[in-house]
């Protein structure tokens, strides 16, 4: 392609842009937004797009995976029929058409898979099934202001498979984990699969990939001595054991005037905050729950929720908070509740001794509470969330925390859609029973800048090989000067004969702007055609590392693939 003609509309500076891969896609011209979330692929960004999602398809068809395409609008009521359509949430983009019938633009596509299967698979012989599509999804984000990596409209890989059994999904699980492996692999991506929870999709047992990028959204708890590795909200924690003490002496109140936060009511003691007791009331699936952990460790919500198996878990109201216990939010306390409540309590609080918590009344709180004698607990569980140096419940070893990016996840999803949706087949024994489904997903636009977050310096991006919207980035200095255009022009008719992907600076700019440029697109391997083009001689370079040499125009194409190879080394 000669970049004289090609729409590169690079920029200097962006103002709008956040992310380290955002703010380098706009103005090294891949992606122009249209609206908050929503963004054109140009020519550049479209290039990488399609070898990004080209990689993922032939991992998924390595595998045995069917492509097909399902449609972006789905009727609501394949949603009411698992109960998304109201649970969701506000990201789920909500239409009418002009008969008032209710549609949704998918965010994913369980509820249309499901639906798809249940009207024509009804027999145990067609299984196991994994079906799959690239295409867009639509998500109302809150804040939709970190480019790709959270748009309102993205292309996703999304795959879906179909069993009889679960030892039969536990393998197609298995193949589509070494499948994300070798894809995250090929794309140059240094990367973590880490246990996760399913959020809205729902299932038991799920992982993340995560691309490690300091700029990522997501907390990971690493083992620094072993493999472990998990999302923070679903990261084990492991319990720690503590003697009870029998001379704890009787709970008093005490004033606590103005203080109602662990680290307020702690510096007005001079009591450290290990000795308190932290105690939040949540409603979960609308009933009012009472959450205890120590005072220096913090809820885990998510885990919460799934020990209920909810659907829904929040903060209670004010209201809420006032009528059970009598007191506003920071002097709740387990100890004369107004309103009889379940108590669950992280594992740490069941060895606590002599605690402080609120007297449910304001500006005071109780000493010497003593779990067990003072107050009972409902259920012990492991709900708080994991912190830097705790102990790795695999090894003992040390839990570090890293940041990364997910792109991708994969759900054992069990029979929630197809119970929910009556899809049944037939067993061996002719009796009816419930798919056992899976499902698979991949973030492909959302790789395109996770890749860019990884691969690249503070000149611009520097794409995988892989990748690279081209191989070749040939450069004619000064296009004025005949024997530099002669030799350029040579070589990109030769470059473009052996099949090889050249972009072409036949521009008539200065030859700053052509470097600058050049920088900032990142491909791998540049071939400058300069002052000793009149002696037959160009510079080869990788934008990698800054490695170059000149060698005769003539031996390019020789030279040209051992410095292909070491592009991305």
């Amino acid at each position: 392609m000669r970049q004289k003609t090609a729409f590169i509309p690079t920029l200097r500076t962006v103002a709008e842009a956040e992310m380290l891969s955002h703010q380098l896609l706009l103005r090294a011209g891949y992606i122009r937004q249209l609206a908050a979330g929503v963004y054109n692929f140009l020519p550049l960004g479209q290039r990488v797009l399609q070898k990004v999602t080209e990689i993922v398809r032939e991992e998924m068809n390595r595998i045995g995976a069917q492509e097909l395409l399902l449609p972006a609008l789905n009727p609501a009521e394949l949603w009411q029929e698992t109960g998304r359509f109201e649970n969701y949430g506000p990201e789920l983009v909500k239409l009418q058409d002009r008969h008032g019938r209710d549609f949704i633009l998918g965010p994913t596509h369980e509820e249309t898979i499901t639906d798809l299967v249940r009207g024509e698979i009804n027999t145990y012989k067609k299984l196991p099934l994994t079906l799959y599509q690239i295409q867009t999804k639509f998500r109302d984000e809150r804040r939709p202001r970190s480019g790709l990596l959270r748009g309102r409209e993205f292309l996703m890989k999304d795959s879906y498979s179909f069993h009889a059994d679960r030892e039969s999904l536990d393998q197609t699980y298995e193949d589509h984990y070494q499948a994300y492996v070798r894809i995250f692999t090929r794309l140059g991506l240094n990367f973590r699969a880490v246990e996760a929870d399913a959020g809205a999709i729902g299932g038991k047992g799920t992982h993340e990939f995560m691309a490690l990028a300091d700029s990522g959204e997501d907390t990971i708890a690493i083992c620094e001595a072993c493999d472990y590795a998990a999302n923070i909200e679903m990261a084990e924690v492991v319990a720690e054991v503590t003697e009870k003490q029998e001379d704890v002496p009787k709970f008093e109140k005490v004033p606590t005037p103005g203080h109602g936060t662990i680290e307020e009511v702690s510096t007005f003691l001079s009591l450290p905050k290990e000795q308190f007791i932290k105690n939040l009331l949540f409603e979960i699936d609308g009933e009012p729950v009472l959450v205890l952990v120590r005072g220096d460790h913090e809820v885990n919500e998510v885990k919460v929720k799934n020990l209920f198996e909810a659907d829904r878990c929040e903060l209670a109201s004010e209201e809420t908070v006032r009528r059970v216990s009598g007191a506003p939010a920071g002097f709740v306390g387990p100890v004369g509740l107004q309103q009889k409540v379940k108590i669950i309590a992280d594992f740490a609080v069941q060895g606590m001794n002599d605690t402080v918590v609120g007297a449910n009344e304001v500006d005071a709180h109780l000493l010497h509470v003593q779990p067990g004698r003072d107050f009972e607990v409902d259920q012990y569980a492991d709900i708080r969330l994991i912190q830097e140096g705790d102990v790795c419940p695999r090894c003992g070893g040390v839990i570090r925390f890293e940041r990364g990016i997910e792109v991708g996840h994969v759900f054992k999803l069990g029979t929630r859609y197809s119970q929910a949706m009556k899809a049944h087949f037939l067993d061996a024994q002719g009796k009816e029973q419930p798919f056992v489904m899976g499902c698979y997903g991949i973030g492909v636009s959302r790789l395109v800048a996770a890749i860019a977050e990884q691969h690249s310096d503070e000149s611009g991006l520097i794409w995988p090989s892989q990748v690279a919207p081209f191989a070749v980035h040939l450069i004619a200095v000064n296009m004025k000067n005949n024997d530099q255009a002669r030799v350029a022009e040579e070589l990109y008719e030769k470059l473009r004969h052996e099949g090889i992907e050249v972009l072409f600076d036949d521009r008539l700019e200065r030859a700053g702007v052509k470097f600058k440029d050049a920088d900032l697109i990142g491909i791998p391997v540049r071939i400058i055609v300069g002052s000793k083009a009149k002696e037959g001689t160009v510079e080869i370079k990788l934008r990698r590392t800054g490695e170059s040499s000149q060698i005769p125009a003539e031996d390019v194409l020789k030279e040209l693939p051992s410095w292909l190879a070491k592009a991305d080394r």
